[in-house]
């Protein structure tokens, strides 16, 4: 049975003018009613009828970017060249395009009311950056969307994060286990056995695979791990000092801590000095993806670089269809250990 514009009214129990509203984006709606109708719209997998119905597989000018933190330097710079590739100089390099940032702030459902807005939108494109949120509800709902956006001849694809199951977006992944090795190894190497963990969000495929990581290149060297030792947050200074502070708590003996990215590092190093201790004499500190700012952190960081800028122009070029997909939709884009001030062998 065809679905109506009134079931979807009320099913979100709001009158049909509401929902026209909301989808046809031409008058101001309030963010809770929005949300509302959207959920309505994707329960029932209602589509537009009438003339509206018959441009369903067309697509417009739009290019959606979705990130997790637009202030993130890691997002800023996989949107800037993301849309670099799509407008181009003067609009020439992708042709005309308009380029819009979805900021998610890490919220599955906003993530969700993104795709569902920019399919609504016609999207020409969608490249999803960074680690994915690892719920198999919210992964099955995520793989719906971006299957109906492929439908609707929309390209996706996915920079920064693994394949999503059963779509056909293409995915640049980040060898974010491999970058967890090496780095262990680094230091395992200069004779680091006592060493720290400061990870990110547990429900992230970017924290799960960085610890992984780690926790591989101990048990490669027949290091006894413990979970005391590793301590999870968001991936922000603020996590990075308090969880420090609380590593040093459990374990006064720490030769070495690792973040889970460059700004969490940041944060370690200003609680390792603020309880006296030095960097790298004392403790050793790594992050991980080398942003513009770690080789100017004194001492400056020791980390794993990731390719951020060139993997996410490609994602653009691929979402233009400039450039071919790699064979079987899927790359893993590895990254390179930068081996700086911060770290060294700890003191005998």
């Amino acid at each position: 049975m065809t679905v109506t514009l009134a079931d979807v009214a009320a099913r979100a129990q709001v009158s049909p003018a509401t929902v026209s509203r909301v989808l046809n984006g031409n008058y101001p709606v309030a963010a809770a009613t929005r949300e509302r109708v959207l959920k309505a719209v994707d329960e029932l997998d209602y589509v537009l009828n009438g003339p509206a119905s018959a441009l369903a597989a067309a697509t417009s000018d739009l290019v959606g970017v979705l990130v997790n933190d637009i202030a993130d330097p890691f997002f800023g710079i996989m949107a800037s060249a993301v849309q670099s590739e799509i407008v181009g100089p003067g609009g020439r390099a992708g042709g005309e395009r308009l380029a819009v940032v979805c900021n998610t702030g890490g919220s599955p459902e906003r993530e969700l009311t993104y795709l569902t807005l920019l399919q609504r939108q016609r999207a020409a494109a969608v490249v999803l950056t960074g680690g994915a949120i690892e719920d198999a509800e919210h992964v099955a709902a995520v793989a719906g969307k971006l299957r109906r956006l492929a439908e609707a001849g929309t390209r996706v694809v996915l920079c920064g994060r693994p394949p999503v199951p059963d779509t056909d977006a293409v995915a640049l992944a980040f060898d974010n286990r491999g970058g967890g090795v090496e780095l262990t190894r680094h230091l395992l190497a200069l004779g680091h056995r006592r060493i720290g963990y400061v990870a990110g969000p547990e429900e992230r495929t970017t924290t799960r695979h960085r610890l992984e990581g780690h926790r591989a290149a101990l048990a490669e060297a027949g290091v006894t791990t413990s979970d005391d030792l590793v301590v999870h947050g968001p991936y922000d200074r603020a996590t990075g000092r308090a969880a420090t502070a609380e590593l040093l708590s459990r374990a006064s003996d720490l030769t070495a801590i690792v973040a889970a990215n460059d700004t969490v590092a940041l944060g370690a190093c200003a609680a390792l000095r603020e309880a006296g201790l030095r960097i790298p004499q004392d403790v050793s500190v790594a992050g991980f993806d080398d942003l513009p700012f770690s080789a100017d952190a004194v001492p400056a960081l020791t980390t794993v670089r990731l390719p951020l800028a060139e993997a996410a122009a490609r994602a653009g070029r691929i979402a233009m269809g400039r450039e071919a997909a790699p064979a079987g939709g899927v790359d893993v884009v590895s990254g390179e250990l930068v081996v700086r001030g911060s770290t060294a062998a700890p003191r005998a």
